[in-house]
């Protein structure tokens, strides 16, 4: 059996499509017809090229928008590069070769495996964030934000390495040292940018409303952005007369629980507040707690640890002094910086006063404190002073009475909170976007637009500065300058942006990518905004969506866009894991065990990697096939190195076609579902694509196949090819490509059937198969006869004259056991269908002597003959 010429047909038509710039998107198109502008989230193009994951989401947006292309309308789909990035820079500081190379190199190998993989890319809009001409606009947006008041300096406790003399991003801390080394690393103060991301939250929260967006990936921007309802609340400071710690609570109600209060090891109170016995444990544990990440002093953190200043704060409601704390599972960034502690009715605080002996005195019923906080609804208790009672009260009118009492006693006010913090935008790095900023006399200045790009100094050294700042920092030809509108010396700030900069605001700059006087074209802009669909990991769901949809809503104040927002639907792919692994366990005696037997669980001693052949699947459960009464653990997990489970898509092309991997992808199920590899799966798709060719073309001498002929098809065959239009299309539409395959290899299991071959029916079987096997489909178009490229042709329409059979099978049944089938015209009549149904072959040996007593026919459905 041969195998079709894949390698030649694709780079054929991958030529033809590069010189004839099939795919280019007009700067003028036609306004007449509707527009689609998708878009793959950027990647950054990391030395170790694509792995079988990237050509997922960029199969799944390449077959929509050929089909969109197919239905007639303008079609915007980009791609570009997020190419500013830590590795790049780490690699320097190995090898001593420039980020730049580094990247330039990256992004030319990526380039050429999507071009490799078919993919119908405007490749004349292609961009990257490392380029001055990119990052002007960027720049130019950071101005717009300082301008608007939305950018400022702050000082932010960063993870500083002495041994490295370098700040480290969160990622290349692990347990408290760094990832290169070893090195301990210790939470530093330093100034950084920052920008107000909190002015947005509420318009980020409400906005979520109206995007075509998974609700989980809506819930999880919702979670990040932790609106909540509740009151801030003024403690005196006992001993200090006038001064007061602010809390803010979204439980007011069980104020007459709070038996203690802490701050953050950060809160700027600690000192003052602190009594001189126990000025140097505090000093010894804010030194502890400043090693520790968010994640360790938070989430992480099993055994709350702290420790008392040795001051007391007097509770506003009941006048009792409590004892005030410094604890870490306390983040100065939430709220106040303080907390009032309620250990009856918060988990956290409830730890914690078992951990130190803290009174826990109960305030909403409804629980049982000697095991747990109670958290929960319920009504008030022990919560009455001579100045207030809440006693009695459910804890929603509870709430609202006590703090109208706070504030006419001007001790608290409502407030709305957000977990939401704004932004830390500066990094202490080289490879970055330089900031449009100037000191002038120690105060920073914003360049203007007409000084902008900015560009990096090319330099020879990578390394840190050694005191934190960035290697820019070292540069001293470059830092120094002159105020251009003053002539007087100023000062270049050294910190460079985020890699998230570029990647706020990319699909903006496809719109219009070779613009020099602006961001993009207001007029291209409008007619392209927003952006049709979106399609990428799940891992991006908080930080770039979000800070994408900020940056959208400033410049839409701004009334540089004419969209508040920037994505109108989203996608994410599911995760693509290795081949199913299959584990025979052993026992110390070497005898094999089932692994799931938990008494046998402790006896396992040994993992036997075996192979799929070795494995028999009853059901979801595998055994071993030499004892089949051996249950064996069949699991996929994540691809990587250390697994030796990865997967390269360049070898899977070089064995079976950037088609078959396309095909392959999209066949494993559905788009959003996490799936295991397979390259039986790869074969069983090529094999499809083989018989795909075969129906067009003689295997003997390669020309077309004398079967295809011009002559009118049948009603059966008409039908057949207008199942497959409808459901290929409808799952297209519904991006439910896995059942729209299944179709097309329903199709062909018909097709192979005719003798001969209606020629109109394949041609558009063809097209039908285009948007997923582009390659196949256009060699087969060309070899139909058609000049030049299938990628404008007309999608097929379905007619609905030909979806309505002829015949209908209909079950039969006698004493409600089914007995056989008969199959009748669809237009058959009640008494017609009973009779074929009586004169079945199958059927007459069941009403043998026996007489029919009744007839029931449930029309196009059902017949039961009732015989006694």
């Amino acid at each position: 059996m041969s195998v079709y010429p894949f390698e030649k047909i694709e780079q054929k038509w991958q030529r033809y499509w590069d010189e004839n710039k099939t795919f280019r998107t007009s700067d003028e198109p036609d306004r007449a017809r509707p527009k689609f502008y998708v878009l793959d989230m950027f990647p950054y193009p990391s030395g170790a090229g694509l792995h079988v994951g990237h050509p997922e989401g960029y199969t799944a947006t390449d077959i929509v928008v050929r089909y969109k292309r197919m239905k007639g309308f303008n079609v915007l789909h980009p791609m570009g590069w997020d190419a500013f990035g830590l590795p790049a820079e780490n690699y320097a500081l190995e090898t001593g070769t420039h980020p730049g190379v580094t990247t330039a190199r990256n992004i030319g190998r990526f380039r050429v495996q999507l071009k490799s993989l078919g993919f119908s890319y405007d490749w004349d809009r292609e961009v990257a964030t490392t380029d001055p001409d990119y990052y002007r606009w960027t720049q130019w947006i950071f101005l717009k934000l300082y301008e608007r008041g939305l950018a400022y300096q702050a000082e932010v406790p960063v993870n500083w390495c002495p041994a490295l003399g370098t700040v480290l991003a969160n990622e290349e801390v692990v347990d408290g040292k760094s990832e290169r080394g070893g090195h301990p690393v210790v939470r530093k103060p330093m100034r950084q940018w920052m920008l107000r991301i909190t002015e947005y939250a509420e318009r980020l929260l409400k906005d979520l409303e109206g995007l075509d967006w998974p609700e989980s990936i809506k819930e999880m921007q919702r979670n990040w952005i932790g609106r909540s309802e509740g009151a801030e609340v003024d403690f005196e400071v006992e001993g200090r007369p006038g001064e007061k710690i602010r809390v803010y609570t979204t439980r007011p109600d069980t104020l007459f629980g709070a038996t203690y209060m802490v701050l953050a090891p950060e809160h700027p109170m600690v000192d003052a507040l602190t009594a001189p016995a126990q000025r140097r444990a505090v000093q010894q544990y804010r030194e502890q707690a400043s090693r520790k990440s968010d994640l360790e002093r938070t989430e992480l953190q099993k055994v709350k640890t702290g420790v008392f200043t040795g001051g007391h704060a007097v509770n506003p409601v009941n006048r009792a002094k409590i004892p005030i704390w410094v604890a870490d599972y306390v983040s100065i960034s939430y709220g106040t910086g303080a907390i009032m502690a309620v250990p009856a009715h918060d988990q956290r605080d409830y730890e914690f006063a078992r951990q130190f002996d803290i009174p826990i005195v109960e305030v909403v019923a409804g629980g049982d404190i000697r095991c747990a906080a109670y958290t929960g609804d319920g009504v008030l208790v022990n919560s009455g002073s001579e100045w207030v009672s809440i006693n009695g009260l459910p804890v929603p009118d509870a709430k609202e009475k006590i703090t109208k009492w706070l504030e006419a006693q001007g001790l608290g006010c409502r407030k709305v909170n957000y977990k939401l913090r704004d932004w830390l935008f500066s990094r202490q790095r080289y490879w970055g976007e330089p900031f449009p900023i100037i000191f002038v006399e120690g105060q920073p200045k914003p360049l203007s637009a007409n000084a902008l790009p900015l560009v990096l100094p090319e330099v020879e050294s990578f390394k840190p500065s050694g005191t934190g700042e960035s290697p820019l920092a070292t540069i001293e030809s470059w830092v120094s300058t002159t105020d251009p509108e003053t002539g007087k010396p100023a000062r270049r700030e050294t910190n460079t942006m985020p890699q998230w900069a570029g990647s706020c605001w990319y699909y903006l700059r496809f719109i219009d990518p070779k613009n020099d006087h602006a961001a993009v074209d207001p007029v291209k802009e409008r007619y392209w905004m927003p952006v049709d669909l979106y399609v990428g990991g799940a891992e991006h769901a908080v930080l770039h969506l979000l800070y994408a949809r900020f940056w959208h809503k400033v410049l839409y104040d701004a009334g540089v866009v004419s969209t508040p927002e920037p994505f109108r639907k989203l996608v994410n792919q599911g995760m693509i894991l290795g081949e199913m692994e299959y584990t025979l366990y052993r026992d110390e005696s070497g005898q094999p065990v089932t692994f799931a037997d938990e008494e046998l669980a402790g006896k396992i001693v040994r993992e036997e990697r075996i192979s799929e052949d070795e494995v028999e699947k009853r059901g979801d459960v595998y055994f071993w096939k030499e004892q089949p009464e051996i249950r064996i653990e069949a699991r996929s997990y994540k691809m990587s190195k250390s697994r030796g489970n990865v997967i390269n898509p360049d070898e899977v092309v070089r064995r079976y076609g950037a088609d078959s991997l396309r095909l392959y992808e999209m066949f494993m199920g559905p788009l959003e579902q996490v799936k295991p590899w397979s390259m039986k799966g790869v074969e069983g798709v090529h094999r499809f694509l083989n018989r795909v060719w075969r129906l067009f073309v003689d295997e003997a001498g390669g020309s077309l196949h004398s079967e295809v002929a011009g002559i009118d098809p049948s009603r059966e065959q008409q039908r057949a090819l207008h199942v497959a239009i409808k459901k290929v299309t409808e799952d297209i539409e519904a991006m439910r490509f896995n059942t729209a395959i299944a179709a097309m290899m329903e199709f062909l299991n018909e097709a192979q059937k005719w003798a001969p071959r209606p020629r109109q029916v394949l041609e558009s079987f063809i097209l039908l198969l285009a948007p997923f096997a582009p390659h196949l489909a256009e060699e087969l178009w060309q070899r139909l006869g058609h000049p030049g490229s299938l990628a404008l042709e007309s999608w097929p329409a379905v007619n609905p004259e030909y979806l309505v059979e002829d015949i209908m099978e209909i079950p039969v049944q006698v004493n409600g056991k089914l007995r056989g089938r008969v199959r009748v015209p669809a237009e058959a009549a009640q008494a017609s269908v009973l009779a074929a149904a009586r004169a079945d072959a199958a059927i007459l040996p069941h009403l043998a002597g026996k007489t029919i007593r009744k007839e029931i026919y449930v029309p196009g459905r059902l017949v039961n003959l009732v015989v006694g």
